[in-house]
Formats: structure tokens, sequence, C-alpha cells
């Protein structure tokens, strides 16, 4: 059985997929939960579901890459409750076109949101981490920060920085009772892939994944959900693939040998 630190967790883009489904996870796991979006319907939504169930929560406004707002934040759930415990940065956006047009507004503003928000909650989140002397950071990469796809210039490039960025935090804030890791979605089912995932994609990229399905934002947060608890103690500075084995696939077939 999994335990957590008395503290509260914050997730960012926790009203819509792999956010909502760590808040509502952590919340029946005991923990009081802050849910930070940018969608004001979105969090109170998650907050309500979250009180349904009879868990404590926070609806917090956030925009990531401002850093004023993400101040804000932090204040109002530190006067709700005064230690932050865990923190799950999975605010995030996916823009799509090809490399070559590919332009640079769009791709700064995706790195804003997933990388500048990332490190600016970070940032905030150690501070108060440090007084207590524990904490959890766990970051969302993508297994698309390590293996290409077509129109993923910016995303993809942007989960890379997110593992990058999460071997940082591991290892100036490890000394403090602080871990750091990153959760590397493979194809998961969310609001925010629906215009990726169309049958014809699906089609040609099931066959590329062993277990032979596309993820739901549940079995990406139960891998979060582990990463905050205590138990996992001792790792940190990692990125871990949940990816139904997409990364470890190769060749479906060789000579007269196929995998049917």
């Amino acid at each position: 059985m999994l335990t957590f630190e008395k503290g509260a967790a914050l997730i960012t883009g926790g009203g819509s997929g792999i956010g909502r489904a760590t808040a509502l996870m952590l919340a029946k796991a005991g923990t009081q939960v802050a849910v930070a979006d940018i969608d004001p319907v979105a969090i109170q939504q998650t907050v309500s579901d979250i009180e349904g169930l009879g868990g404590a929560a926070l609806a917090v406004p956030i925009d990531v890459q401002d850093k004023q707002s993400v101040d804000d934040a932090f204040e109002q759930v530190e006067a709700w409750h005064d230690g932050i415990t865990i923190l799950v940065n999975s605010a995030g956006i996916l823009r799509m076109d090809t490399f070559e047009d590919f332009d640079v507004e769009t791709w700064n503003q995706v790195f804003n949101v997933n990388v500048t928000g990332s490190f600016l909650c970070g940032q905030r989140a150690a501070a108060n981490m440090k007084k207590v002397g524990y904490g959890r950071i766990i970051n969302l990469s993508s297994i698309s920060g390590t293996r290409a796809g077509v129109g993923r210039t910016a995303y993809g490039t942007s989960k890379a920085a997110i593992s990058g960025l999460t071997r940082q935090m591991a290892l100036e804030l490890g000394r403090h009772g602080i871990t750091a890791n990153a959760v590397a979605p493979g194809a998961t089912t969310t609001p925010m892939t629906n215009e990726a995932y169309t049958e014809e994609t699906k089609a040609l990229l099931l066959p590329m994944i062993p277990t032979g399905f596309i993820a739901t934002p549940e079995d990406i947060a139960n891998a979060i959900v582990f990463l905050a608890s205590q138990q996992a103690r001792y790792i940190n500075g990692h990125t871990l693939p949940v990816d139904g084995g997409y990364l470890a696939s190769g060749m479906l077939q060789t000579g007269s040998i196929s995998l049917n």
C-alpha cells in the first residue's frame, strides 16, 4: 500500500486528462489536492468530483508560463495548506506542423507552457519543500522526447528538455529530501491528443505497441502516483516511459519469422 507524506499536492493541468486523473487518484489516497489549470470551469469540475469522493481540494487558476500567475497560485495554496509536498507538472500543450513550416511564435508558446511552466512551478515548489525537508516533483515528459514523430517539432523537443530539467532538479534538490522524476507517456487518449490520434493514425500505431492498446489517463496517473509516494524515495532523476512497450519494440518480421 502506497503512503504519502502529510501536506498538499499541487497538480497543474489538473482540469483534464492525465492531470485530472492524477488529482483524483491522490485524493482517493487521502492527499489534499490543489487543482491548478488555466480553465476555471474544468478545475472546478475536478474539485467537485474530489469533494464528491469525500476528499479535500482547492481550485487554483494558473497560467504556468506567467511567473506572477505561478506566484499567485502558490500563495493561494500555501494559505490553504502550509506544506506543499507533491508537485505534478502536468500542464502542457500540443501544436503540430512539419519542421519546415513550424512558426517561431508557436514554437515559443509550446516551450513557454511545457518547459518554462515546469521550471517556474518547480522553483516555487522547491522553496516550500525545503522548509519541510521533503518533496516529490513529477514532470510530464513524453516518448516524443525520445522518439521523433511527424508534426511534433516543438512538442517532442520540449519534452526532451523536460527530461534534462528533471535531472537538474534531481541533482540540486536531492540533498534536501526532494526527489524529481519525469513520466513519459506513450500514446494516451486525452482531450489534448484527440486531434493527433485519428482512426488512420491508430491503425498505424497499434501494431507498434506490444500491449496492443492506447493508454487511458489513469494508466499514466498510476505511475505518477507511485513516484509521488514515500515508497519511491530512492528513485531520483529518472524519466519513466509508460508506453506499453513502444520504445522497446522493433521489427515485426525477420525473414520467415513474423509476429502474428
